[in-house]
């Protein structure tokens, strides 16, 4: 079955769910009770295929940045195009460019697929199976190497929030990547007190792009003004919480991912297994679980 263009809606008792396999095989709108819980996808950027205008995408065969644009991996070099103007890296992997596949879908219950053979970097094959229920969004994401040789893979999801002035975040971690210019993120320290939040805060008021590791696998956003919340979920592979707030913009990101950013070109290699990449070789799979739990308030 070819990818298609138009939206998938899943729904099942107060929830509902539209999703764009075209569009990067994304989530484009995400509601309880008629109330949006993400950032939704709007007409003008359905009409032209925004990815960035999406409530969320998929984020592999990596999450996040590419230092330099390329990594050294068992004495191989593979370099990667800036994708994501005016940006000057690449970020977060080449699935959220591309159409998926729609290959099973029900009244709560979609399968999107996706096939990708580079022989220069990645060759994978990538599946979302998504399942609706009356208590939120469960999201299996599988990723298998497809190519001849052994790779450093990493996978997330990438959501979008609008930020309201009463907004409150809580998630629990243990560490904390130091920002670097240009984006990218270095080193990593003991979680500094104030920069946690490991009990509920609101969203700062200054400029945010920060990647938490020793993430515990559960995070919670409420908009008291629109009576709801979600709590994100993740199972084990998911170590980390990449956290984006800029004061000026009306949207911030809280974004579940296996590896921490930077991880594909640390000065030490991919030796750190805090930083959560995970290799794979030819036809071996790595799979996660996320769950999205919308609620009222």
């Amino acid at each position: 079955m070819a990818a298609i263009s138009e939206h998938l809606e899943l729904r099942t008792g107060t929830l509902a769910i539209d999703l764009a396999p075209a569009i990067g095989g994304s989530i484009a709108r995400f509601r309880i009770d008629g109330i949006d819980v993400m950032r939704p996808l709007s007409d003008a950027n359905r009409q032209a295929g925004n990815v960035l205008g999406v409530a969320s995408f998929p984020m592999i065969p990596f999450a996040n940045r590419i230092g330099g644009n390329a990594f050294t991996f068992e004495g191989r070099r593979y370099g990667f195009a800036a994708n994501n103007p005016p940006e000057i890296y690449h970020v977060h992997g080449t699935a959220w460019h591309r159409p998926w596949t729609a290959e099973q879908t029900g009244p709560g219950s979609a399968v999107l697929t996706l096939e990708v053979a580079d022989p220069s970097s990645y060759s994978y094959r990538a599946e979302q199976r998504f399942t609706l229920t009356d208590t939120g969004l469960e999201l299996v994401t599988q990723v298998t190497n497809t190519g001849e040789r052994r790779m450093p893979f990493g996978f997330g999801h990438h959501p979008w929030f609008d930020r309201d002035a009463d907004t409150t975040l809580q998630f629990g971690a243990t560490s904390f990547h130091l920002n670097e210019p240009e984006g990218m993120i270095g080193q990593r320290v003991s979680l500094p007190p104030e920069v946690s939040f490991n009990t509920a805060a609101p969203l700062p008021i200054y400029w945010r792009c920060s990647d938490y590791g020793g993430w515990d696998g559960s995070a919670t956003l409420r908009f008291p003004g629109r009576g709801a919340g979600i709590t994100m979920k993740g199972d084990t592979p998911y170590k980390h919480v990449m956290f984006y707030a800029d004061p000026a913009l009306n949207v911030f990101c809280v974004e579940p991912q296996t590896n921490a950013s930077g991880a594909f070109n640390r000065p030490d290699g991919f030796g750190d297994p805090e930083d959560g990449v995970i290799m794979l070789g030819p036809g071996e799979s790595t799979v996660g679980t996320l769950r999205f739990e919308p609620f009222r308030i």
